[in-house]
């Protein structure tokens, strides 16, 4: 069956919105949100005309891609929450925050600077991503992995705090360091106690072995080399970290 053109034209529309999307935060990214339309329209490769479609100002494509990227935590909250336990999908998921955050300074500005924020869409993500993060909270606490003096407030807080430690530190892997040690005070002191701490954390060799990644538990293998990382994914973060690393080195 051959599509009809209405509908073929809807996914292009889509198709075309994505990549506006997707080029527009690449651009605030590095060039902060004094880039034009036209030359967001350029890196994405369509007309003008198609931008201003589909974001009529700069206002409202910003609002776009920063909704966007809260949208994206959310789901990670959701994919740490189903494949994960409690303990291992929160400290995890707060980790991927903040390594994903990293170079978006300039966005980050402009919601600090414009009195006219937040917007009803950034706004609604906003609320998303409480929801998911003050899920994922409860179900660490309730696990006894996370203190119960917290809110999603306290630890959003000290999540933004940690994306700025880490991207102040001139070593990327120290800044990651301090991120996990600021990280650590939202533990339990039965946990911390009981050895339940990040792997790379000074005084913990003889604790049970995490992901250096996301910090959770790893099984202890018999024989051959111990495991880093939990899963695929974690270790193809941690390449692309090495691989960075190496080009700016």
């Amino acid at each position: 069956m051959t599509a009809a053109p209405e509908d073929i034209g809807r996914a292009d529309a889509r198709h075309n919105r994505m990549k506006v999307l997707a080029t527009a935060s690449r651009a605030f990214d590095e060039h902060g949100p004094d880039i034009s339309l036209g030359a967001i329209a350029r890196q994405a490769g369509v007309g003008a005309g198609t931008v201003y479609r589909h974001f009529p100002s700069k206002e409202i494509l910003l609002e776009a891609v920063l909704a966007q990227q809260v949208d994206n935590h959310v789901d990670a909250a959701r994919r740490w929450a189903a494949r994960a336990d409690p303990v291992a999908a929160f400290f995890g998921f707060l980790l991927e925050v903040v390594d994903t955050s990293q170079g978006r300074k300039h966005a980050c500005d402009a919601l600090t600077t414009e009195t006219s924020w937040p917007r009803p869409n950034l706004a609604a993500s906003a609320r998303r991503f409480r929801q998911a993060l003050d899920e994922l909270l409860r179900a660490a606490q309730r696990a006894g992995g996370v203190r119960t003096d917290v809110g999603a407030d306290d630890v959003a807080a000290l999540t933004v705090g940690c994306a700025t430690t880490s991207a102040a530190h001139p070593d990327r892997n120290g800044g990651a360091r301090m991120v996990r040690l600021t990280l650590e005070s939202l533990r339990s002191p039965a946990s911390v106690t009981q050895g339940r701490v990040f792997r790379d954390v000074p005084g913990t060799l003889h604790a049970a072995p995490r992901c250096e990644e996301c910090g959770a538990r790893l099984d202890a293998r018999p024989t051959g080399r111990p495991a880093r990382y939990c899963g695929a994914t974690c270790r193809q973060r941690a390449r692309r970290r090495r691989v960075a690393q190496a080009t700016i080195s």
